[in-house]
């Protein structure tokens, strides 16, 4: 079947397909240590339950990655996506500058794309992305197979890194 007739289904990567817990301490310092926290990120380890949900996807949707990283991570997150034998698919991410909250930025593309295809459904674990998702009409699994730390959680909501 044509890609371009097939719903899509968005996925997370941070806390929804990639285990983060090895270097969210990095985000308990002050100040914040962003770049060694995306920099380890090619050491993620995937989470099951959200790889197995999205091969269970993949059989009738075209999969499609949105993330909170920045778009200076685009290399290493290809790569990681590869080195598990992760369905091919469009990774959005934000610009390098761009420090909105994850819920405007992921808004803003998940309504870019409705506007083209049918969106099946989301897959996050940010509660906040996930309630803006559901009041705009999106169909929303919360990714809570992942451990995020306050830190991680606080600094999602006030410095829009990630």
């Amino acid at each position: 079947m044509d890609d371009t007739l097939r719903p899509l289904a968005v996925f997370d990567l941070d806390g929804t397909l990639a285990d983060t817990a090895h270097r969210q301490h990095l985000l308990e310092r002050h100040p914040r240590d962003w770049n060694g926290f995306f920099a380890a990120a090619r050491y993620d380890t995937p989470l099951e339950q959200g790889v197995r949900l999205l091969l269970e996807s993949a059989r009738d949707c075209e999969i499609t990655y949105l993330t909170g990283r920045p778009e200076r991570c685009r290399k290493d997150t290809a790569v990681w996506l590869e080195r598990y034998g992760l369905p091919p698919g469009r990774i959005w991410m934000r610009r390098n500058d761009d420090r909105r909250p994850a819920r405007h930025t992921k808004m803003d593309v998940l309504r870019r794309l409705a506007a083209r295809r049918e969106v099946r459904v989301l897959v996050d674990d940010d509660e906040l992305v996930c309630e803006a998702a559901e009041r705009a009409g999106f169909r929303v699994v919360r990714a809570g197979w992942g451990r995020t730390s306050p830190a991680l959680n606080a600094a999602q909501e006030r410095e829009g890194r990630t």
